[in-house]
């Protein structure tokens, strides 16, 4: 039996401030019919004023679709009691619409994001890199397959296949994928309280230990991989990356870097509105040098320090500079979902995906795909799979899709995983604590929140700001993290304690382990991996 999950979304002409689409998951039974889930809290006057521009839809429509999906929400065959799942969906088999694509409606997906409070989420990821226990050398691909294959089986997940190459896991809002070069990633559920989110990196550590340690593997908590030179990093099988690693060396020295050898611990939080939108993320963008340097977990490479307390954030300076950065239009009085969709549609592509394989479209722009002029695929127009698709190939600190990630922090120990949602969430959701953010932020100048992006990967808490340091800063930020957590009523604030340690001391984790490195250690490297071990 073939399953198609499908996220049905209506198109609007225009997204205004207050004006957001929320939308739910709608499972296709069959070829026939199709519901479409709206809230029940769309306005019905705005639905009037700017009526809804569907055609007929059809499950197993061969014509060029219009509708949302994506890689969580892709087609299944069914085995057994798993799924075997398709790690992209290919676009011929999406649901359609008829017209093309326009600016207006990039705009509106971005818009469908917006939900009101008591529905907001909190989503959190990180990577890890798996090792052998006896060399300490990275996991092979094939090693890698039979830790997928192991957790599936055990725990009942299932499968994300790339034609017959398993390339990950998934298990209802949870799934597992894989980065370039290897690291193991859990992009966790939408959860409502950071005990829950807590509760999932348990759950997921405990299972793939489970499967690792009797395969003599483990896995490593670190902002950057600190022992193996870049030749000597597996290559994992999917076909986007090849892409990327093809296109990485000509528009910066350290794409390769940030491809195969880096790791990162990320959350994913909703707004209400274009307006809530606006100020998280000016509030979130201003601050994620604070979190960079709270976090910083990436001092050393090829078995030696490397000058850096954040070596994950210093590759993403010489990345490439189109897609990576601190994004001062935000700050702008113009700025909105219009200004992001206007930047986004300029960010040069890597690919488009169509008949199963993924098409080099490196350098081209998503504005001439939308007038069919792509020259990788003459003619022809994007879907919103598309648009999703490039919206993930955008790397900027903070990154909007139809919620803000908050992308600054180096990967670390479990108790850091709990951590960064904890700090996010305390600032952003709270709206005591969003505006002394906004506040406290709101005459730094570009320049200053450049300088701080720059300048805290080599000093971290120590990196002068005005009259002091940035710790002096952060003291205050974790204050009102503090008191956002507080006022949320969910007993959350002890997840804030390994962030409140680094803030007392002034000493950021990475100089903890340089620490050890010029004394304990001994100067060498091997010791951080059973420090930092999973």
């Amino acid at each position: 039996m073939l399953y198609s999950w499908l996220a049905c979304m209506t198109l609007v002409s225009k997204a205004g401030p207050s004006y957001c689409i929320p939308t739910e998951i709608s499972r296709c039974k069959n070829a026939q019919n199709v519901v479409i889930g709206m809230a029940s809290s769309i306005d019905a006057s705005k639905l009037k004023e700017t009526p809804a521009r569907f055609s007929s839809l059809s499950c197993n429509s061969r014509k060029t679709p219009q509708i949302l999906s994506s890689e969580s929400l892709s087609v299944g065959m069914k085995r057994g009691h798993r799924f075997v799942v398709a790690a992209s969906p290919p676009t011929e088999d999406a649901v359609i619409a008829t017209e093309p694509l326009t600016k207006e409606d990039l705009i509106a997906y971005l818009a469908s994001g917006c939900k009101p409070k008591e529905n907001w989420r909190i989503g959190t990821e990180h990577e890890k890199f798996g090792f052998e226990n006896g060399t300490l050398r990275p996991m092979k691909y094939e090693q890698i397959a039979e830790l997928l294959h192991g957790i599936a089986e055990r725990f009942d997940w299932d499968k994300i296949m790339e034609g017959d190459t398993i390339i990950g896991l998934k298990q209802g809002m949870q799934s597992i994928s894989l980065e370039p070069g290897g690291q193991f990633e859990l992009s966790g559920a939408p959860v409502e309280t950071l005990h829950q989110t807590c509760a999932e990196v348990n759950s997921h550590l405990y299972q793939v230990k489970a499967v690792a340690e009797e395969m003599g593997t483990g896995f490593l908590g670190i902002g950057f991989q600190p022992k193996w030179a870049l030749k000597e990093i597996p290559i994992m099988p999917k076909g986007r990356y090849d892409i990327m690693r093809n296109y990485m060396p000509k528009v910066g020295s350290l794409g390769l870097d940030m491809m195969f050898r880096t790791c990162t611990v990320q959350v994913n939080l909703d707004f209400s509105s274009e307006a809530d939108m606006i100020r998280k993320f000016r509030a979130s963008l201003a601050l994620q040098p604070i979190a960079t340097a709270l976090f910083a977990n990436s001092p050393f490479t090829d078995g030696k320090p490397n000058g850096y307390l954040s070596m994950r954030s210093h590759i993403w300076t010489d990345t490439d500079n189109n897609r990576a950065g601190m994004l001062p239009f935000v700050f702008d009085d113009t700025f909105g979902f219009e200004q992001y969709v206007d930047y986004a549609l300029d960010v040069p592509m890597y690919f488009v995906y169509r008949k199963k394989k993924y098409i080099d479209c490196t350098g081209m722009s998503f504005r001439d795909f939308l007038a069919g002029r792509l020259p990788c695929i003459p003619g022809e127009l994007p879907t919103l799979n598309d648009w999703e698709n490039h919206l993930t190939t955008i790397f900027p600190e903070v990154r909007l899709k139809r919620y803000l990630e908050m992308r600054g922090a180096d990967g670390g120990p479990w108790r850091r995983l709990c951590a960064l949602p904890a700090f996010w969430v305390g600032l952003l959701y709270d709206e005591d604590s969003l505006q002394s953010v906004l506040d406290m932020t709101a005459d730094w100048t570009s320049e200053e929140r450049q300088m701080l992006r720059n300048k805290v990967t080599r000093t971290g808490l120590k990196t002068p700001f005005r009259d002091g340091l940035l710790r002096h800063v952060a003291e205050e930020v974790l204050k009102l993290a503090k008191d956002g957590l507080e006022r949320r009523g969910f007993k959350e604030v002890a997840f804030l304690n390994a962030v409140a340690e680094v803030v007392s001391t002034g000493i950021t984790p990475a100089e903890q382990l340089l620490e050890l490195y010029h004394g304990k250690w001994g100067q060498s490297i091997d010791p951080v991996f059973e420090e930092l071990l999973y």
